[in-house]
């Protein structure tokens, strides 16, 4: 198992805290957990291949869709026909990056709960929950790299789009992507902390990824959902996913008031799963497991 290849690393660290360098022994190593993270998602490359292919594919699928609702429609959601492909290709970058259709840290321990290997985890010096964030960092950030760039940049060349010169601009837009990493890990960590009382976490993983789905914008952006719906969507935490990034890569959001929002959220999800993770800690107790 993964966790296994980091086991020289995680005894350096742990070393390290046990000599008295207790913040830099913790930060060595989650970034061994990150690093782990990043190389057990790198061994599969046809996988990745294969998923660059299909999310180049379905991007030219949407971009001739969206192209043929904005010639009906100029200007809808307040994008042009060029903005309106940007974030088509936006969306393919970002959807394994994020796991907004699942996987990652909600697959895994999901299945470690179930085996009941989850008890290992606990015994670990290491807090759960940000052994599994750093995990998760470590995954998504390969998943931008290996599989997210390639289409963006396909789309790049060979379709008119509104990507932004200015480096500033960019630099924002990766702020947000970092930030919109640690919410989804958030979301998909109390997905998966389901299963300490479900047993059987697929039924919740399954409605999850169709919120995700329409509530992050990735079939349709949040912009153009009319009235209410509109409003309420793109106050809820998955659209710190997708419609905010790509409104600071656009040009249509404020990066300070995008950090705003999407680190109000993850600090809401994230002590949300501490305390459902503290009392998941105590049900395995009373379990015996």
């Amino acid at each position: 198992m993964w966790q296994a290849a980091l086991c020289t690393h995680y005894a350096s660290a742990l070393g390290s805290t046990v000599l008295g360098g207790r913040d830099v022994g913790a930060l060595r190593l989650y970034a061994a957990v990150a690093a782990g993270g990043f190389r057990r998602y790198a061994t599969y490359r046809v996988a990745t291949a294969a998923g660059v292919f299909t999310n180049t594919v379905f991007g030219v699928i949407l971009v001739h869709t969206y192209l043929a609702l904005w010639d009906a429609r100029p200007h809808l959601g307040g994008y042009d026909q060029a903005q309106a492909v940007t974030y088509v290709w936006v969306g393919q970058a970002l959807l394994a990056t994020l796991a907004i259709g699942g996987g990652g840290v909600e697959r895994d321990l999901m299945e470690r709960i179930r085996t009941g290997d989850v008890a290992v985890d606990l015994y670990r010096p290491a807090d759960l929950q940000a052994w599994w964030l750093a995990a998760d960092l470590g995954r998504a950030l390969f998943q931008m790299v290996g599989r997210g760039l390639v289409p963006l940049l396909f789309g790049a060349l060979f379709f008119p789009v509104a990507l932004p010169a200015d480096p500033v601009t960019w630099a924002a837009f990766a702020g947000t992507v970092l930030s919109a990493m640690v919410v989804s890990f958030a979301l998909r960590y109390l997905v998966a902390l389901s299963v300490f009382w479900l047993l059987d976490g697929m039924g919740v993983a399954q409605v999850a990824h169709l919120v995700g789905y329409f509530c992050s914008g990735m079939l349709l952006p949040l912009n153009v959902f009319p009235g209410l719906l509109g409003e309420v969507v793109r106050l809820l935490p998955w659209s710190a996913l997708l419609q905010n990034p790509a409104d600071v890569l656009l040009g249509h959001a404020d990066p300070l008031d995008t950090y705003v929002f999407q680190g109000a959220w993850a600090a809401a999800l994230l002590a949300l799963g501490r305390l459902l993770q503290r009392a998941a800690t105590r049900r395995v107790v009373v379990q015996g497991g």
